[in-house]
């Protein structure tokens, strides 16, 4: 799309936290933990909406790889062991999308919660906020650097902390459902939501920790379908894009 296009589209935020799963990067015919073509095609999602003039901060999962919680339920690893294992896979997944960007022309910043100076910055906030205002990307890797907490909270911490507009998760379905779609054809989808109807409601929107945060601190999460061809984009100027969830006002 040409610059003349982009200038003349107002984005409706300003900066976002994009949440991603590491999941959506395994290849489903080879099984391979990073397909470099879906990888490429989130890539170039992520720039245009940067040529948009949104501040664009990623929070990548690392389940394609390894999940603690699951490794220490099916494979016998200690949970904190498992846990740090799986904050290390967040690591590959984000230097991929730090590699993929900059050969897109994206310049691109890896910060990680856990110290490795070789590999990617400390998390610094106030230099995480100076790259974004310089228009780079920034990618928070390891999690929180602490076992028993989820990317999810990941992204609902670091959107308090750089003060996001909203948490963009995307996932395999276009919402949040009353049921689950995939096995309930009459599932009703829902537009908007509060906090508060989605607690009662025990929607898995995201996990109880990430969605305390998010409710304390009134950052709005937007569940959408990565599927959805330029469904990013559409989000970020405002169409009517997946499943809101926000305080009541």
């Amino acid at each position: 799309m040409s610059s003349d296009s982009n200038s003349c589209e107002k984005p409706k935020y300003k900066r976002i936290i994009l949440k991603l799963s590491g999941e959506v990067l395994r290849s489903p015919e080879t099984g391979d933990p990073i397909d470099w073509d879906i990888l490429k095609r989130i890539c170039e999602q992520i720039k245009d909406i940067r040529s948009l003039g949104t501040e664009v901060c990623i929070v990548i999962g690392g389940g394609n790889i390894f999940r603690g919680l699951s490794g220490s339920k099916d494979r016998g690893v200690d949970r904190t062991t498992g846990d740090y294992m799986g904050m290390l896979s967040t690591v590959i997944n984000g230097l991929a999308f730090m590699e993929c960007l900059e050969k897109m022309g994206v310049v691109t910043r890896v910060q990680t919660s856990i110290p490795m100076n070789q590999v990617a910055e400390p998390f610094i906030l106030r230099r995480a906020i100076r790259h974004l205002e310089k228009g780079r990307v920034v990618i928070f890797v390891a999690g929180t650097g602490n076992p028993y907490f989820s990317t999810d909270t990941t992204a609902a911490l670091r959107a308090s902390e750089i003060q996001a507009e909203v948490i963009m998760k995307a996932t395999k379905v276009d919402g949040i459902y009353d049921k689950d779609p995939m096995k309930h054809d009459d599932a009703i989808r829902y537009d908007k939501l509060s906090y508060i109807d989605a607690l009662q409601q025990r929607l898995n929107i995201l996990d109880s920790t990430a969605f305390s945060l998010c409710m304390d601190n009134e950052v709005p999460i937007l569940v959408f379908s990565l599927n959805e061809a330029g469904s990013i984009r559409r989000a970020i100027l405002g169409e009517k894009v997946g499943t809101l969830v926000c305080s009541d006002d």
